[in-house]
């Protein structure tokens, strides 16, 4: 109990650096203080729109609950690409879409796996939600793979059916997408709900709060996001040049770690009460909405910004997902995880991260 009211007063004075980010923004101050504050700043403005999102879906049932959590838990991510988008950097939009598929299911799910397992020896979760999970993650990694291969394979005599195809594959995964929602939310819905206990609706934060409170909330939260998010964005391209780094680098780990701070400590602080099928659920289910919800609307956004975005990643990204998704089914398909299983998805995304950085721009 000490260690969740501990991570919500961080994540609480972490707030004191929305005000900061405004001034520096408004002062003309140095890009790399307006990139760093603002990033911060995010990460606790996400955290209260998971929380009023949860508690929000508590008080509208359990059929539209999960339809507004599953919408919704990506929100974060979503506004920063968008963003991002406005800029015309489909580069940081597209990387940010790979960086948060990487990040959940390798660095959220290692340190959940991690922290869980120095406290209990073994962690048991669904094997067949696992299995499920794993399946729909290999989708995503194809979706990613075949417009890169179509671009190199077909070269300049393909270049005019690229967007088209993207946009095709995009529909796809959407549909994808509403099916798993009725499998998750209707069917199948004993594989990733089982009956909630005071500790879980705590840690979430599903528990107090009046449908009125949780939409004022919320739309506060996303209203400050989405400046922050603004601020974030117009500062990118100058400070990823003044610390040296990629534009690539900046989506994949800076800005996927921003957005998923608050979905990261949940995760480990179940995984900490011996939630390890819940924590799975967070982890995997976060990179299943970015792969098969927030790429798709993504892409069917930048249409209406006027610069259409087709789906073709760099070859390094197409591998670190493949990589990403490989390891993650091995490790789940036995239903079972333990510290050291923690211990090497992270250095997996350590592996990644450090080549991502290395990466010239």
């Amino acid at each position: 109990m000490r260690d969740l009211f501990a991570a919500k007063n961080l994540m609480n004075w972490l707030l004191a650096f929305v005000p900061v980010a405004a001034v520096l923004e408004f002062t003309h101050a140095s890009p790399v203080a307006i990139f760093i504050t603002s990033a911060i700043a995010i990460i606790p403005l996400a955290g209260w729109m998971g929380r009023a999102t949860e508690h929000l879906a508590e008080r509208l049932g359990e059929g539209i609950g999960g339809l507004l959590n599953a919408t919704f838990g990506n929100a974060a991510e979503l506004i920063i690409a968008l963003m991002a988008m406005s800029k015309g950097l489909h580069g940081v939009v597209k990387a940010s879409i790979t960086g948060s598929i990487i990040g959940n299911i390798l660095l959220v799910l290692g340190l959940s796996s991690l922290c869980g397992g120095l406290k209990f020896k073994t962690q048991k979760f669904n094997q067949t939600a696992a299995s499920i999970g794993s399946t729909m993650l290999a989708l995503s990694g194809i979706a990613l793979l075949l417009p890169a291969v179509f671009h190199f394979v077909a070269g300049q005599n393909g270049k005019s059916h690229e967007q088209d195809l993207s946009f095709e594959i995009a529909v796809v995964l959407f549909i994808v997408y509403i099916f798993s929602l009725f499998f998750s939310l209707k069917t199948h819905t004993h594989l990733y709900v089982g009956e909630p206990n005071a500790d879980e609706e705590q840690a979430l934060g599903t528990h107090g709060w009046s449908k009125g409170k949780s939409m004022i909330v919320l739309f506060i939260a996303t209203a400050f996001v989405a400046v922050m998010s603004e601020f974030l964005v117009g500062a990118v391209e100058e400070a990823s040049h003044t610390l040296g780094l990629t534009e690539v680098f900046v989506g994949v780990i800076l800005v996927a770690i921003i957005g998923n701070a608050a979905e990261h400590s949940t995760a480990v602080l179940m995984a900490l009460k011996n939630k390890m099928n819940l924590s799975l659920n967070i982890a995997v289910g976060s990179s299943l909405q970015v792969a098969l919800f927030v790429a798709p609307v993504l892409v069917f956004a930048s249409y209406a910004f006027g610069k259409p975005m087709d789906l073709i990643f760099t070859p390094m990204e197409v591998v670190a997902v493949g990589v990403s998704v490989a390891v993650t089914a091995l490790i789940s398909q036995d239903g079972e995880s333990n510290w050291m299983e923690g211990v090497l998805l992270i250095a997996v995304y350590a592996i990644l991260g450090l080549t991502f950085y290395q990466l010239p721009a």
